[in-house]
């Protein structure tokens, strides 16, 4: 890894300290899936953070960010965009919508209809958007970053599998501990922490540092015990719906990114192992009894990460 690339994801991760406070896994996990470019949820109860997080992340760019504030009544064309009637000269002109940016904060995803929801599965898969017969490119890079409150909230709607796929990343914030949610308050007491943080990375950067850590090496071996996490998951008896092989990808691309964070070349094993739950557990589906017998999804990946030999 170079010195510059060093230097700018250690003054990302500062930046993000200074807004988030005693949560430096999830900081890191948030890094980590901008350098692998995935997309990323923040899945937690209403007021942890995680819009917060997100705009303060979008800042550290000088790419171009969108707010889309997801509710009920959102339609599809509000998110793509739609063609606009010019009286003047009788001519259809496309509007681009907010999703044509480089950071799209798409927050409280969940509350949107399921089909305003899947608006995004053609953007964030394939960094495109088809509209009217015609496909336009998104900007590079292109990012999605996502809140969501619990389901069993008022009000929201499940995302749907396919959507859940989409994203490489899942986190939760959870509430901070009582010393930190004490420099909460008095950090906030003149003005917010978001209006102190800087961009330290422009488009170009992103996409720079994402071409060096697709060059990070991956030894075969390693590669195989990614399958057979993948494969663990989809024989385990409490799981119905498995990891697909666009999340063991994902974990690929989450290990190299893990590796270039650390400061590395190379992956080694616990690259992947610290980000198996993060990136494979939102992506399971649970067999009913599984379910109403309080099994967690994440305690399914933990235990296959226990079972599965680590490759020497």
């Amino acid at each position: 890894m170079s010195d510059d690339t060093a230097a700018r994801l250690s003054s990302l991760r500062s930046q993000l300290g200074r807004v988030i406070l005693g949560k430096p896994e999830a900081i890191e996990h948030v890094i980590v899936a901008l350098v692998a470019g995935h997309h990323l949820l923040m899945e937690d109860v209403p007021g942890v953070g995680k819009t917060t997080l997100a705009k303060a992340l979008a800042r550290c760019f000088s790419g171009e960010f969108r707010r889309v504030q997801f509710t009920p009544d959102l339609l599809p064309a509000d998110i793509l965009g739609s063609s606009v009637y010019s009286p003047r000269d009788g001519t259809f002109t496309f509007k681009e919508g907010p999703v044509f940016a480089n950071v799209v904060l798409a927050d409280e995803i969940n509350r949107a209809s399921p089909r305003t929801q899947s608006a995004l599965l053609e953007a964030m898969s394939e960094g495109q958007v088809s509209s009217e017969g015609v496909t336009r490119a998104l900007p590079t890079p292109f990012l999605v970053l996502a809140t969501q409150n619990p389901v069993e909230f008022h009000g929201t709607y499940p995302l749907p599998e396919a959507q859940l796929d989409r994203f490489g990343v899942r986190i939760g914030l959870g509430y901070p501990a009582a010393e930190h949610e004490a420099d909460v308050l008095f950090s906030q007491a003149e003005r917010h922490p978001l209006e102190s943080v800087e961009a330290v990375l422009s488009a170009a950067d992103v996409v720079a540092v994402q071409a060096e850590a697709r060059r990070v090496r991956v030894d075969r071996s390693l590669g195989r015990y990614m399958v057979a996490l993948a494969e663990g998951t989809r024989r385990h008896p409490s799981v119905r719906l498995g990891c697909s092989p666009r999340g063991t990808l994902m974990l690929f691309r989450a290990a190299q990114a893990r590796a270039l964070f650390e400061g590395r070349a190379f992956a080694v094993p616990e690259d992947v192992k610290v980000q198996g739950v993060p990136v494979l557990a939102h992506r399971l589906g649970l067999e009913t009894k599984a379910r109403y017998t309080g099994v967690s999804k994440e305690d399914i990946v933990r235990e296959v990460l226990e079972a599965v030999p680590v490759p020497a």
